[in-house]
């Protein structure tokens, strides 16, 4: 089971570690609005999540079987889906901006 980001984000700060990075508040701090949407007969959940710069991220949950299917649930899956995409994207724009500052021979090319 994956640890939960407090835990580790106390971890992180307990040990210092404190050059330019990503935090869970950054990553909410993004999400503007959200929106859910069921496919009608199906288990299938989706999440829009609109972020501050006008993107979109989706987010997406089913459940195998019918009878396990909860709604409240599989938004929260779905929920939890999209958010973690909003954290590939701010990681790649965090890590251009720091190539961008970077000289010498261990810069990007």
């Amino acid at each position: 089971m994956a640890r939960d980001e407090a835990s580790i984000e106390r971890e992180i700060q307990s040990k210092g570690l404190n050059a330019p990075r990503l935090t869970p508040a950054h990553i909410d701090d993004q999400i503007v609005c959200g929106d859910y949407y069921r496919f009608p007969g199906t288990t299938v959940t989706v999440c829009r999540l609109g972020l501050r710069n006008g993107f979109s991220v989706i987010g997406e949950s089913a459940a195998a079987s019918p009878e396990n299917f909860d709604e409240e649930i599989g938004r929260k899956i779905a929920y939890d889906n999209a958010r973690n995409k909003i954290w590939a994207l701010e990681g790649y724009l965090l890590r251009s901006k720091l190539a961008a500052n970077e000289v010498g021979c261990n810069s990007p090319s």
